[in-house]
Parts: structure tokens; sequence; C-alpha cells
């Protein structure tokens, strides 16, 4: 007699019997992972002292910057340089009209010239006796004061042409000709460039690890290099807000291209602890996932892991590995 099996009661016994559990000899365990590459390097996982560095920000200045200001009221003739501008000591920057002062000048000449007369006058009738030593006082008095007149007249002329203090570069200039300058106003600002220096708010904590006449590396933005300092003050004064102290580090070998302003990096280390520490090239990146192959019983398994910082080619391994672990020098995907 021919049976139709309905086909929901088919599908429920094949269900039944592939859920069955087996036994032993009934089927082989698969094992976990790929095989282990013939010939494939591989690392042993140990922890190791590690100085983590820390990078400070900081900001390049010169250690002379000079702020050129007028000494007297007078309009601007000349001006001779502009922001931007290399020059050298003793080079005329600015030239004020100086007319007047030297219409006062002749004046306080004539008077000198006529002073000195009356006082050789006085002189020579003091010596015949035909006058008295109060009268020769009073024209000794009056010399030395026309001479003092136009001395300070002369002084007054000098500071009509001024002229750069030492040899730098321009960064400002805040005057144009046919102004009118006035004493204590600002005219040019301008910077050693051969005197540079890095200036960062390192925390309070870390000070120690800076003293006085120590020896860094600071990274320059720009131009890209880094240059050796050496720590030359640090200010006493904690920032009540950042709670930082800041470090002046007197740059070695600027040529005159370091600008101030430019961003630098300062790198201090902190105290040592232990820590994992491996190649970037073992490292496997998937996504935002980050994993070490890790070999078990010469197979290969993925694991995940949480990378720190890097440095030197070498990443530190935060989590997902302990000391002993062996994995593969060269994650392969």
């Amino acid at each position: 007699m021919n049976l139709r099996i309905p086909t929901v009661v088919m599908a429920a016994m094949m269900l039944t019997a592939c859920s069955k559990k087996t036994g032993p000899g009934d089927a082989v365990e698969v094992e976990r992972g790929a095989p282990l590459p013939a010939g494939a390097a591989v690392i042993t996982v140990k922890s190791e002292p590690v100085a983590p560095r820390i990078e400070i920000v900081g900001t390049v200045g010169s250690e002379r910057v000079i702020h050129v200001s007028a000494r007297l009221s007078a309009y601007v003739k000349e001006i001779n340089v502009a922001a931007g501008s290399v020059v050298t000591q003793g080079q005329t920057l600015v030239v004020l009209d100086d007319r007047d002062l030297r219409e006062q000048l002749a004046g306080a000449e004539a008077q000198l010239r006529q002073a000195e007369k009356e006082f050789q006058r006085a002189q020579q009738l003091y010596r015949e006796k035909a006058t008295t030593e109060q009268a020769l006082s009073s024209a000794e008095n009056a010399f030395h004061g026309a001479q003092a007149q136009a001395d300070a007249v002369k002084v007054m002329l000098s500071y009509a042409v001024i002229k750069a203090p030492m040899a730098g570069v321009i960064t400002d200039r805040r005057i144009e000709a046919g102004d009118l300058a006035n004493p204590g106003q600002l005219l040019l600002t301008m910077f050693d460039p051969q005197r540079m220096r890095l200036e960062a708010p390192v925390p309070a904590r870390l000070i120690g690890k800076l003293p006085l006449h120590t020896q860094v590396d600071v990274k320059l933005e720009h131009p890209d290099r880094s240059l050796r300092g050496t720590v030359t003050e640090i200010v006493s004064e904690v920032d009540a807000l950042s709670r930082t102290r800041k470090v002046k580090i007197q740059l070695e070998g600027a040529k005159g291209d370091v600008l101030p302003g430019t961003f630098g990096r300062l790198a201090v280390e902190e105290t040592p602890r232990p820590a994992v520490l491996l190649p970037a090239a073992a490292i496997l990146h998937m996504g935002q996932l980050e994993m070490t192959q890790v070999v078990e019983n010469n197979r290969v398994l993925r694991r995940l892991v949480k990378t720190g910082p890097a440095a030197e080619g070498r990443v530190e391994i935060l989590a997902g590995l302990n000391s002993g672990d062996v994995v593969l020098a060269t994650a392969k995907e």
C-alpha cells in the first residue's frame, strides 16, 4: 500500500534527524583558526618599562624684541623699511622732518657765540680790574647756559634720524611718510632672528622633568624640522586656570628662517611604567577594529586589541594581550 507523507511532516522528520546529537566517532570537531604558515615570524609578547612621552604645545618667539618709538614731535620725512625687511645695526630706518630743530639750533648757536664773546670780554676786563668778580661770574654762567642749550638742541636733532639698535628683522610698521610722529609713539617692531626660543605652558607636575639647563628636543611646524634646545627660564607663577608654568627654551641652530609665532612641540617623558609593545606591522586594521593574530597550537587566531600611542614604529597594546602570548610579527588578512 502506497502511503503519501505530507510535506510538513517530512520536513519535521528531517529537522529532527539533523538536530540529533552525535556520539564519538560520528563527527570530527573543526579546529579554530587557520594553520600557521611555514616559516612565519612570530613574537612572544612581554611587558617592558616604557616612559610615556607627553607632547606640550608651545609658541616660538625671539629673546630680543625691540619696539622703535619716536622721541620728538615731527612729521615723517622718509621711511626706509617695511615689514619683513632685514636690517643691520646702525642702518637708518626712519628720517623725521628736522627743519624746526635746525632753526632752533641756529638760534642757540648764535646765542652761544654772543655769550662766549661776553664771557671773553668779562675775563679781559677782570684781568684789568675794570669789572667785578660778580660780573665775570654772571658772564660765565650765561656762556655755559647757552652752551647747554645748543647741546640740547643737537641731541634733539639726532633723534630725527632713527637707526636700527641691532641687526634683525622688521615685523611691524605703524607709520607712513607724511604722518605726524609724537614722542613715545610706536613706529616699528623688530626682532633678533638668531636668538629664538620656545615658550611652552608645562603642567606643574612635570616641571621637575625640565630643570634649568636641561637639553631637550623641539619639533617645529614651519620650517618642518627638529632643533635642540636648552631650558633657560622657568616662570615661578602657576597659571590658576591651566595649572601650568611657562618654560622658556632657547633654540640652537635657528638660521633666521624660524619666525615668531611658529607652532612647536616639546616632548616630556613621565615616570616609566610596564607596557606591552608590538611592531605596527603586527596590528591588523579592519574598519574601526584592530586585531592581532595570536598563535595557539600551531594555528592562527584573530584577537581584538585596544591600542595606545605609537612611537618609532611600535604600538602600545592597552588590552587584549598578555605576557607570554605569541603573535605573528606581520599580520595578514
